[in-house]
């Protein structure tokens, strides 16, 4: 419980927040955490109060929204609209992905953004919080429409992005295909070949292992956490949502590790596999998802030992370990109940806020060991980084080598969560240590650089 100064530090600034922000709920959400877990550290350290860091860090230091029309394969046109939400950039250029999906709203980019700030600080690499993208939704689409879309999305963003000033990626609904036609439109239109885009493929400046940092940065992180009770993956039965690239990579590591994965998941439903989903299976499912783009519930087709439950989520299976690498809020205090009567032992978040903050609630009220996304999924910007470095240097690290780097990366994240997070009866609090230690990161930097 907080007490009651800190608790009215929170009331009164959450509602200032809700105030200027109305109609934005992801953000106030994302805030809220936020707030919660640094209030007490504020209250003790009133410089951060003298310069009003929180007041700025909440506020985006730019939102750029624009009309994206473009062409599609009959020749009607269609019209999307586009974001880039600058959250921050004292400690570095902006960094962070571009989501493609009809659900996104300003509020989402704006709490994604939010997240990205403190989550690339937790890196301890030079990069702002930025996130972007459109309410485009290339499924269903052919490459070529997906390509007239990029190419007219770029063509409004070169503007506003450069390899000093702002640095995207990919997230949801955009991957290699989609980073390839955003970066050749930029250097047709700059006639430059630069580094403005990570997540390139390897043919043009891409880092090896890009793709795969995500999930396995997340499960290294997990690998830690159970480090810390004597324990590791190896043996564990895991469920896991979401079958994009974050959990594609996610159960390819879980698997080299010795655990067991028995779910994914997408839109439609879950398929589980009490057998275990092996190299083979994932291939297959890679193919699934990358190669035909077709449904999760296509695995059962060619595994029918397995079972697909639609319009479902994997959260009642019983399992050790939940990783939830889909999308935000997909994990309610109804799925973490389910979860903690099954047993399940660790929660860590592959994708961007996929718990509410009633299951976040009950993970720490049960003592089960649970790791926010902007620690456990800092694997992919931090490859970003990476690629960054690579870019600005002209040369191609080994996949070793970058792999070594993002292991080492996630260590020291874990080491800083457990610095800040430690409770008095010593268990780890990872929410409250990756918020600390990320904000006193950007907030050090922004006091540096006076008011601005």
């Amino acid at each position: 419980m907080q007490s009651e100064k800190v608790q009215k530090y929170i009331d009164n600034f959450m509602s200032e927040v809700i105030r200027k922000n109305p109609h934005e709920p992801e953000f106030h959400q994302a805030v809220q955490e936020v707030v919660e877990s640094v209030a007490p550290y504020i209250l003790e350290n009133p410089i951060y109060i003298k310069h009003k860091i929180l007041e700025r860090m909440t506020e985006p230091e730019r939102v750029v929204s624009f009309r994206i029309p473009w062409l599609d394969d009959q020749g009607e046109i269609q019209i999307n609209k586009g974001y880039r939400v600058q959250m921050n950039s004292s400690i570095g250029p902006y960094k962070g992905g571009l989501r493609f999906h009809p659900s996104v709203t300003q509020s989402v980019f704006k709490f994604l953004a939010f997240e990205q700030v403190l989550k690339n600080g937790l890196t301890s690499l030079p990069m702002g919080g930025a996130k972007g993208g459109s309410d485009f939704n290339p499924k269903g689409k052919t490459d070529f429409e997906v390509m007239k879309f990029c190419q007219s999305f770029v063509t409004e963003l070169q503007r506003h992005v450069g390899s000093f000033t702002d640095v995207p990626a990919g997230d949801i609904g955009v991957g290699g295909r989609e980073i390839g036609y955003m970066f050749g439109q930029y250097k047709r239109l700059t006639n430059r070949f630069v580094g403005v885009f990570t997540g390139k493929g390897a043919e043009f400046g891409g880092s090896l292992l890009r793709p795969e940092a995500t999930g396995y940065g997340a499960v290294y992180f997990t690998q830690e956490m159970l480090n810390t009770q004597d324990d590791s993956i190896k043996g564990k039965t895991v469920a896991i949502s979401g079958s994009g690239n974050v959990a594609q990579f996610a159960t390819e590591k879980v698997i080299e590790l010795g655990g067991k994965v028995v779910t994914l998941s997408d839109s439609s439903g879950y398929i589980y596999d009490s057998e275990g989903i092996d190299t083979a299976k994932l291939e297959h499912i890679k193919l699934i998802k990358n190669g035909y783009r077709g449904r999760i519930s296509q695995y059962v087709d060619e595994y029918p030992n397995a079972t697909y439950h639609p319009q479902e989520k994997p959260w009642g299976v019983k399992c050790d370990i939940a990783l939830p690498c889909a999308t935000q809020n997909e994990l309610n205090g109804d799925s973490a109940k389910l979860l903690i009567d099954n047993g399940c032992k660790c929660v860590a978040e592959g994708a961007n806020m996929p718990c509410t903050p009633e299951a976040v609630n009950l993970f720490h009220e049960h003592k089960v060991l649970f790791a926010p996304g902007k620690a456990a999924n800092a694997g992919g910007v931090a490859t970003s980084g990476l690629e960054m470095t690579q870019n600005s240097m002209r040369i191609s690290w080994t996949r070793e080598k970058v792999d070594d780097k993002l292991k080492t990366i996630m260590q020291n994240i874990h080491s800083s969560c457990v610095k800040h997070g430690r409770e008095p009866d010593g268990s780890i609090n990872y929410v409250k240590g990756a918020n600390i230690c990320g904000f006193i990161k950007v907030a050090n930097a922004m006091i540096t650089q006076g008011v601005v």
